[in-house]
């Protein structure tokens, strides 16, 4: 390849690389999309497994309430009608999430809003003053912020096992800001997400990142770090979304991470669990959740038209070196740790560094295709 042959050296075929290649293509830049996997689309990719696409690096459910994002995306492939509303299954019983009516009823018998009302203040004012009593003014740990927040039964079935899980820690040992507010919606509604638009894209989110890639020349399983001279050398700019420590070395020190590892079962049944996500929220069970893919993409009877189903059970770890970084640890080292790096990474015109892992932060699919369309390229 010739020297700067490229406008753009895209480096991670993920969303975000994905996105910034459709864009700088459509202005007529010369893009290479490198990715050191064997696929493109990062954590988005599906293996299509008994007639269902399996979400392999676990679920992702898009969302948005920007007309200009939901538009865009489905310019690409049309998204259907999922809506997301898991279950929460707790010692075998179940409660519909986010906390609601639904929830509420299961949990107490409360048919009204004002009966829900009126046992989570109760508790709540349960939790407050044994803090007072104690001598404290604000929570401190995430256990005293849930209990003030919405009382001790739904945090002891529904929050503290399954966020222990998450962090790998106890909830007495995790900061208060790790919750900041909790939604109870006292309605009949199991809708998670208070978006306008939501869905899957129909055929699978493969689909989406061809077609954000198309006209774009890609090579997967092509490491940028391990031969960096090489890579550098094909373009004017590098658009980075692998770790940014990584990028510099290490040099200032390792930011840290929660991983996810998966447990992914084929299985002689047309229907599991009746629903795409069960959370597990017992600390004793060793999964945070169990995902039935084809409940993203099936619905009704079409369900029992694929005789089999695919279910993945989801185990949440802390990271080492060889696994995928999934969650940044956004506490007070790893937050001036990265702010060390930015700015280093300020400092270079030439680069680009954007997606969770080079701003290392916690994306959802929408800000990402959002903030791109904003981008000059």
């Amino acid at each position: 390849m010739a020297e700067n042959k490229y406008d753009y050296l895209i480096v991670g075929a993920g969303l975000f690389g994905s996105m910034f290649a459709c864009k700088a293509h459509r202005a007529g830049r010369r893009c290479l999309v490198i990715d050191r996997r064997d696929h493109t689309g990062g954590n988005l990719y599906c293996e299509h497994v008994e007639g269902i696409n399996v979400h392999k690096y676990g679920a992702h459910i898009f969302h948005t309430s920007n007309k200009e994002v939901w538009r865009f995306v489905n310019s690409i492939v049309e998204f259907n009608r999922y809506t997301n509303s898991p279950v929460a299954n707790y010692k075998g019983q179940l409660y519909n999430l986010p906390f609601n009516m639904n929830t509420f009823y299961q949990m107490w018998g409360a048919a009204t809003p004002a009966e829900a009302a009126a046992e989570i203040e109760r508790q709540r004012a349960e939790a407050v003053d044994a803090l007072r009593r104690a001598g404290i003014g604000e929570p401190r740990n995430v256990e005293e912020q849930a209990l003030c927040l919405v009382g001790r039964d739904i945090y002891e079935r529904l929050i503290k096992g399954y966020t222990e899980k998450q962090w790998g820690r106890p909830c007495t040992e995790l900061p208060a800001f790790i919750i900041k507010r909790l939604p109870v919606r006292l309605v009949f509604d199991n809708n998670y997400f208070n978006d306008r638009y939501q869905g899957i894209p129909i055929g699978g989110y493969n689909r989406l990142i061809e077609g954000l890639l198309d006209g774009t020349e890609v090579v997967t399983g092509a490491d940028f770090l391990a031969d960096r001279a090489h890579w550098e050398a094909q373009a004017r700019r590098i658009v980075f979304t692998g770790c940014i420590d990584e990028y510099y070395g290490y040099r200032l020190g390792r930011l840290e991470y929660r991983t996810v590892s998966f447990e992914h079962e084929v299985m002689d049944t047309p229907n599991h669990q009746g629903n795409a996500v069960v959370n597990y929220t017992e600390r004793s069970v060793p999964y945070t959740r169990v995902i039935e893919h084809k409940h993203f993409e099936m619905f009704g009877d079409e369900v029992y038209r694929c005789p089999k189903t695919v279910i993945s059970r989801e185990y949440s770890t802390e990271w080492r070196d060889g696994m995928e970084p999934y969650y940044p640890i956004n506490n007070a080292r790893n937050t001036a740790l990265y702010l060390k790096y930015k700015a280093l990474a300020d400092a270079e015109p030439r680069v680009i560094f954007g997606g969770r892992l080079a701003e290392y932060r916690y994306y959802d699919m929408a800000p990402i295709v959002e903030r791109v369309l904003a981008m000059d390229v």
